[in-house]
């Protein structure tokens, strides 16, 4: 599975950015995808999931202020999972990861896996919110 991150940025406090993941090279029909943030001195934090039947996951701390969606990319057999993320604040300042899993679901969880049960990373990208 190849994972290619893009958008984040800056923005003031209050304001939304999304990011977004193009996933490609699925070799199983069932597959989940989720968001992580790291900031410097902290574990990876997992904020949000998606699978490939369409339930999502999301961590308590960002549970209506985040959404995770997946759509077909339109030139390429790729999905595009985004994550919009509203009402930005100084300390959500971090870099944003994707993952993902093949053969395998959210069923059953009802917050994000944690980062050991992915194996394919994108690179990170950075997201910073001023006051």
């Amino acid at each position: 599975v190849q994972l290619e991150t893009s958008g984040g940025g800056s923005v003031q406090a209050g304001g939304s950015l999304e990011v977004s993941c193009l996933a490609s090279g699925f070799t199983s029909k069932y597959f989940r995808v989720g968001w992580f943030r790291k900031t410097q001195g902290q574990d990876l934090e997992g904020l949000a999931a998606i699978d490939s039947e369409g339930r999502t996951a999301y961590a308590g701390s960002v549970a209506g202020q985040f959404t995770i969606t997946k759509a077909n990319a339109a030139s390429r057999p790729a999905l595009i999972i985004t994550l919009q993320m509203n009402n930005l604040q100084p300390d959500d300042t971090a870099m944003y990861l994707c993952a993902a899993e093949q053969s395998t679901s959210l069923l059953n969880w009802d917050e994000p896996p944690p980062s050991p049960l992915y194996s394919a990373w994108g690179q990170g990208i950075q997201v910073t919110v001023s006051s």
